[in-house]
């Protein structure tokens, strides 16, 4: 080697050595970490007030991290009563949604980035970079999902890093666990990084955790819950480690709890690991096959509908696209204002879907053109149903509409809904059935869209509304399932209650055979039932084990031809005999929700997931 290589060698050698040096010898602070302030809850917007005036009382503290379930529902109303608290800090503060701000969205979560200009963040401060984002699930019940869009985005992040060695904090809402369906996707990546600590909220309370090598810390809710003053995390970073005390507003910082070393750490030598999806359920069931799949990568959070030869849906990014059925090329795209998460009806070559731009638009089902489209007072979100050339849908305005499929123009209103509607209302006997995030289950009458009945099981927390199911009837009577656990039958008529059962553990999925004869839900845990319609009572005509474990994925089980197909949060399929309920089939497509399927004969079925995937399945 020459003197001149040998210097610049030198030279390389003191640079890595100053940089692993300067990042050792980062400057110390301290920042406060909240999670789980759940504003909109009983003493949420109390909490966290009292936290935010402790926070402004403390000159030292430098900035502040929020780790999700910022509110008790995600409502408009409270997320801006969140940022209303939230910008009284006299510090900066970086913040990210939890599922309570996701699942119940009547923006179709796009209220959260309004307000803070986005749902993720990358800051910098003392040589640390600190990265949070957030798992959903979007518009679902499910595990968290790291969405493809935000992957791509940390993937960005990631690679654009002035230096690779630069330590890292990530924030996240759910642990890097498999409460995530694909929590390995993003432990795989910070692994391959100078990744100090991973801050996650969702559980409520201190915690030390591991994953896979990489130290994780949970931390407590920002609510008082039983004691007469709620709390956050100090996080105190040292030369070489960072504390974690808790914080008692106005009273005192207890000493640490915890402390992670910020010491760089191989992680390939730590065996500490949780198992990757299994997809050997499908070696089990050879025959069934995925025909072709088509990846739109961006979030799916609906149903597809079918017209003639094209599957047509929506996603995250506003497109509405169709898809042919023969291959999955795409055939059109039509971007809306905003995110998609309405499930599409179509009926004689006319489609109609709700955007989150607070539009509701109807398209020609075989291009893509737009034919008209509707002024919503907020979000659609809801599913329309076509019905006799009228279509009815839902809003987030607290409005149920009957608009003209042709024209566009509105044949009614229902302005008395408290809240928003996410659901696909039931044409049934002359009325239109559907429920909402207020408790209730309405009926209007679909002449004039008057009142004819509304309905509750009783239960005054709105979280345990009808709301998410689609309702099904036979026999005179509106069967439902809702997160009370209880299957309900409903007078058709009148609204009253015919009979109501706990015997099963269910929670909004329900369907019915072609022919009316079997009514159908899927319980919490392995099981689905098939009862009968005309009981006075919950009469179980057959209960069939299927093992797909703990599932409360709102995917309706629908019937085409004698054979029931249904989705799970791991990204199963299964079909099971109508009338016996013995399990035909199973596959796995992925590791996520699958939404309520599109069977298109007995022994195929179109599937959506929320990775953003559209899929034909055949079996033999």
């Amino acid at each position: 080697m020459n003197m001149k290589s040998l210097s610049r060698s030198l030279l390389a050698a003191a640079a890595v050595f100053a940089l692993s040096f300067s990042y050792s010898q980062t400057s110390q602070f301290r920042f406060a970490w909240l999670s789980d302030t759940h504003v909109g809850g009983s003493t949420g917007a109390a909490d966290l007030s009292a936290s935010v005036r402790d926070i402004n009382s403390m000159d030292d503290i430098a900035f502040v991290v929020l780790s999700g379930d910022i509110t008790e529902m995600g409502s408009n109303a409270q997320l801006e009563l969140a940022k209303a608290i939230l910008d009284s800090l006299n510090k900066p503060y970086y913040i990210v949604p939890g599922n309570h701000d996701t699942k119940w969205s009547e923006s179709g979560c796009t209220k959260f980035p309004r307000l803070w200009g986005n749902d993720k963040f990358v800051f910098e401060y003392g040589g640390y970079r600190f990265i949070g984002l957030h798992q959903g699930p979007i518009m679902k019940m499910g595990d968290g999902h790291l969405s493809p869009e935000d992957l791509r985005w940390l993937d960005g992040i990631l690679e654009r890093l002035p230096d690779k060695h630069q330590p890292l904090f990530i924030v996240t809402h759910y642990p890097l666990d498999p409460g995530i369906d694909n929590w390995y996707q993003l432990t795989e990546r910070i692994k391959r990084y100078n990744t100090k600590a991973v801050l996650v909220g969702h559980g409520h309370r201190n915690r030390v955790m591991n994953f896979e090598g990489v130290p994780g810390v949970m931390g407590r809710s920002n609510l008082r819950a039983r004691q007469l003053i709620g709390g956050y995390t100090i996080c105190a970073v040292r030369r070489d480690t960072v504390n974690f005390s808790e914080r008692v507003p106005g009273v005192e910082t207890k000493p640490p709890w915890y402390q992670v070393s910020l010491e760089k750490k191989n992680y390939a030598a730590d065996t500490t690991s949780y198992s990757r999806p299994d997809f050997s359920v499908n070696i089990e069931y050879p025959g069934v096959k995925v025909q072709w799949r088509a990846h739109t990568e961006y979030t799916i959070a609906s149903t597809p509908a079918i017209w003639k030869d094209y599957a047509i849906i929506g996603n995250s990014s506003g497109t509405v696209s169709a898809f042919s059925l023969s291959d999955g090329s795409r055939q059109w795209h039509y971007v809306t204002g905003s995110t998609v998460y309405s499930t599409p009806d179509v009926s004689d070559g006319i489609l109609v879907i709700g955007s989150s731009d607070s539009h509701l638009y109807c398209l020609k089902a075989e291009t893509g053109r737009p034919i008209w489209k509707l002024a919503t007072g907020a979000p659609v979100v809801a599913a329309p149903k076509i019905e006799d050339g009228v279509v009815y849908v839902g809003a987030s305005d607290g409005v149920f509409r009957a608009i003209d499929l042709k024209t566009g123009k509105t044949r009614w209103t229902f302005n008395e809904v408290g809240g928003f509607v996410e659901t696909r209302p039931l044409i049934y006997r002359g009325k239109v059935i559907f429920g909402a995030w207020d408790t209730y289950l309405y009926a209007l009458n679909v002449t004039d869209g008057s009142l004819a009945w509304k309905w509750s099981n009783g239960n005054p927390g709105v979280l345990f509304s009808p709301a998410a199911c689609w309702p099904v009837a036979s026999e005179g009577k509106i069967f439902i399932a809702a997160p009370d656990r209880y299957l309900t039958a409903i007078d058709a008529e009148t609204g009253s209650t015919v009979w109501r059962s706990n015997r099963y553990q269910v929670r909004e999925t329900v369907g019915i055979s072609n022919d009316g004869s079997r009514i159908y839900a899927r319980c919490m845990t392995d099981t689905v039932i098939a009862f009968s319609p005309s009981s006075s009572s919950l009469s179980v005509l057959w209960a069939s084990p299927c093992g797909y474990g703990y599932d409360i994925d709102p995917s309706m089980p629908i019937e085409k031809d004698g054979v029931v197909f249904f989705g799970t949060k791991n990204g199963l399929v299964i079909a099971l005999d109508g009338k016996t309920g013995r399990v035909l089939w199973k596959h796995r497509v992925g590791e996520t929700i699958v939404h309520t399927p599109v069977p298109l004969e007995a022994n195929r079925v179109l599937v959506s997931d929320l990775d953003g995937q559209l899929m034909s399945i055949q079996a033999r």
